[in-house]
């Protein structure tokens, strides 16, 4: 058996052995309450892909209220697992037409998962982002035109130097329609590429809301945090 190179051994150390570290910029405390994530309200501040800037929400589905997922009006919801969810999330905050965003846990086999117990790998759950998106101006074709390009859809439980099934390739769909959309948008990807796309398709169970110092990322860090690895569909 060949060995392994030594950067790809470190980063399998390192993502079984312990999480993702927080500097100190995150400007908020790295231990999650025991009570469950802080609330915050109001919006955040992100760019668009066209260099404008817009206000993009924090309360995707009112998920902050701890009821069932409701977007607002004719808004609808999107899940994506695809890596470190602090850079999937900053992707998604930057396309026109999304409404707000979160980052949780969703997939898994336990209850109210913490980002500790989520990164031992035990709990079956992957790191995704909650997307309350309007219709009108942006489609599901679109976003998972966003998220296939954005990734590399073809690596097993893998992103970059992060290794492990919470950083698993997935789209965890709300309903028959985009379940076949996003099995469609993969059909219509592959012979694009000679990898084989390996994201996984499931319905969504229950969406866990992650602790505070995860929300929005980039704009509370100013750093996108962490490399998702690079798709073969870019440019395609």
């Amino acid at each position: 058996m060949k060995s392994l190179s030594l950067g790809l051994a470190l980063g399998i150390a390192l993502s079984l052995s312990a999480c993702r570290s927080v500097p100190t910029s995150a400007g908020t405390d790295p231990t999650p309450s025991a009570n469950g994530p802080k609330k915050a309200e109001g919006t955040s501040m992100g760019a668009t892909t066209e260099g404008a800037t817009t206000a993009v929400g924090i309360d995707p589905g009112h998920i902050r209220a701890g009821g069932a997922l409701t977007p607002t009006g004719t808004d609808q919801l999107a899940v994506f697992a695809a890596g470190c969810f602090w850079g999937v999330e900053s992707t998604f905050r930057a396309v026109p037409g999304v409404v707000a965003t979160a980052v949780g846990y969703t997939g898994g086999h336990t209850k109210n998962p913490t980002y500790e117990e989520v990164c031992k790998h035990t709990t079956g759950h992957a790191e995704a982002v909650l997307v309350e998106f309007d219709p009108a101006k942006v489609s599901y074709a679109k976003l998972l035109d966003v998220f296939l390009k954005s990734h590399d859809p073809t690596t097993i439980d893998q992103q970059g130097p992060d290794v492990g099934d919470q950083y698993r390739s997935a789209v965890f769909t709300l309903d028959a329609a985009q379940d076949a959309a996003a099995r469609a948008a993969i059909a219509n990807a592959q012979p694009k590429i000679s990898e084989k796309i390996v994201t996984k398709i499931s319905p969504l169970g229950t969406f866990t809301l992650a602790e505070e110092y995860h929300q929005q990322w980039h704009e509370k860090t100013g750093s996108h945090g962490c490399p998702t690895g690079k798709s073969p569909l870019e440019g395609t």
